[in-house]
């Protein structure tokens, strides 16, 4: 196998990303434009533990995925760490850099003291669940989402704060 190298993505690789995240077999092919990607990698940039990375092989950049650390009040104060956004390019599927990326933001997240790594996927990738829970991922819980946001508030301004009004 050639050698994978993974680094943080800059705004000069949002070109390569964005054809990753265009494939068919991720988000339904949906895309943003190259200018938000840029305002949301620069956005991303002021978190303290948020980054997108770009996976090489032989320059090529041919998969990415997300991750962020999570500071935590519960759990004894420990960090968690959330995974997203994982491609791998169609034609270098089956590769190992699939797990390459994953073992990478495992370490990460460990230097950086997580307690756990967690991710989402669609429950209709069946595929996907496969290679998660053979890098030893397990289903946990239940995922829940409202898309797209509400623009009003679920809750009153009250019941968020505790004091009745």
């Amino acid at each position: 196998m050639a050698e994978i190298s993974v680094r943080k993505a800059t705004e000069a690789d949002l070109p390569a990303l964005l054809a990753l995240y265009g494939q068919p077999d991720f988000n339904n092919g949906r895309v943003t434009s190259l200018e938000v990607a840029q305002a949301t990698l620069a956005r991303m940039a002021t978190y303290p533990d948020f980054a997108a990375y770009c996976v090489e092989v032989e320059g090529e950049i041919v998969g990415t995925f997300s991750l962020m650390v999570i500071d935590n009040l519960a759990h004894w104060g420990m960090a968690s760490a959330l995974v997203e956004n994982v491609v791998v390019a169609n034609g270098h599927q089956g590769e190992g850099i699939g797990r390459a990326m994953i073992q990478q933001a495992f370490r990460l997240a460990e230097a950086k003291g997580a307690y756990k790594v967690a991710l989402s996927s669609n429950i209709r990738s069946t595929r996907a669940h496969a290679f998660y829970e053979s890098l030893g991922f397990e289903k946990y819980g239940f995922s829940f989402r409202l898309e797209p946001v509400p623009a009003e508030p679920a809750l009153q301004p009250e019941l968020i704060d505790g004091r009745a009004s």
